[in-house]
């Protein structure tokens, strides 16, 4: 099969086009042919060496973790799924090697969800990881209906999921982004504040009481999500450990299907949509990395592997 393979860190100028083999498909596992796959920071984060601290990686690798396809076969005891499911996972394995930039996958069964039917090839390979990092954490917070958020990085690929996340939970939303982002983010049901020097200002005189919860998707903002926390709030932090020390929660996204199939569910009742910046061919995943690592799209960066049939 093609995939797209990298055999030592570095910049996208790793990233080449190879052949591999076909993925084994062990008990407990589903066969993916691949539809779509979504780059996300973590992907070039790895390949560069950044996360070699904590995290196995066998070369050559295969990088992504997300993915929308159609299952292919299924191992012995997964009884699940069958040939010709379409779905969507957020795939990431005990160690980065067999990743979703190929033309198939072979993924643990219960890292699965049905593929949203509202959705596209496209707009369902960008929900996964993102989707899940946003959902669960609003779930670890306990965000409830009738309490208010404030969301870091609300018009980003994780913040513009948790901010309707959010609204979906019946909750008040105050998110950040930049001027240009504004309408955006009040066309998914957040108020919407300038980031940088004064931001706590701006969010008490939008809610001078404070906020219940913080979820920062951006990092940066300890001390404004201090200033702006209510007594007895709860914060936490994919991008910000500091926020241990603080009273709150640093959190990596886990992969759950299950989860992912609630997220689904919301998709199909029409609670979120997830926005696409552009789409490139497989054999572009280089391209595809440097627009990511640009960090200005509005939207997921998606690779187009198996066409439409």
């Amino acid at each position: 099969m093609k995939a797209i393979t990298y055999s030592e860190y570095g910049n996208p100028d790793v990233l080449e086009l190879t052949e591999q083999p076909m993925p084994k498909v062990g008990p407990g596992m589903v066969l993916v042919k691949v539809k779509a796959a979504s780059v996300n920071p973590v992907d070039w984060k790895i390949m560069a060496g950044y996360l070699d601290s904590f995290m196995d990686l066998q070369f050559p690798a295969i990088p992504g973790w997300d993915v929308a396809g159609v299952v292919a076969s299924v191992g012995i005891d997964a009884p699940h799924f069958k040939p010709g499911d379409e779905v969507i996972s957020y795939g990431r394995k005990d160690y980065v090697h067999g990743g979703s930039f190929a033309e198939y996958i072979a993924l643990p069964e219960r890292l699965l969800a049905r593929k949203p039917t509202s959705l596209d090839w496209n707009q369902s390979a960008g929900l996964p990881l993102a989707g899940l990092t946003a959902f669960q954490v609003l779930n670890r917070l306990g965000l409830k209906a009738g309490e208010t958020v404030l969301i870091h990085g609300g018009s980003g690929g994780v913040g513009s999921l948790g901010v309707q996340i959010a609204v979906a939970l019946g909750a008040r939303v105050i998110a950040t982004a930049s001027e240009r982002n504004h309408e955006f983010l009040k066309s998914l049901g957040a108020e919407a504040v300038a980031y940088g020097e004064g931001l706590s200002d701006r969010v008490r005189t939008l809610s001078p009481a404070g906020v219940d919860v913080v979820a920062d998707f951006a990092g940066g903002n300890l001390e404004a999500t201090l200033d702006v926390l209510s007594e007895g709030g709860r914060h936490a932090s994919i991008a910000d450990s500091e926020v241990e020390a603080h009273g709150g929660t640093w959190m990596w996204v886990n992969p759950v299907g299950a989860e992912l199939q609630q997220l689904a569910d919301l998709v199909d009742e029409h609670k979120i949509r997830v926005e696409v910046a552009d789409t490139l061919p497989l054999a572009k995943a280089a391209d595809a990395f440097r627009l990511n690592m640009e960090g200005r799209t509005r939207g997921k960066i998606v690779l187009t592997v198996g066409g439409e049939d």
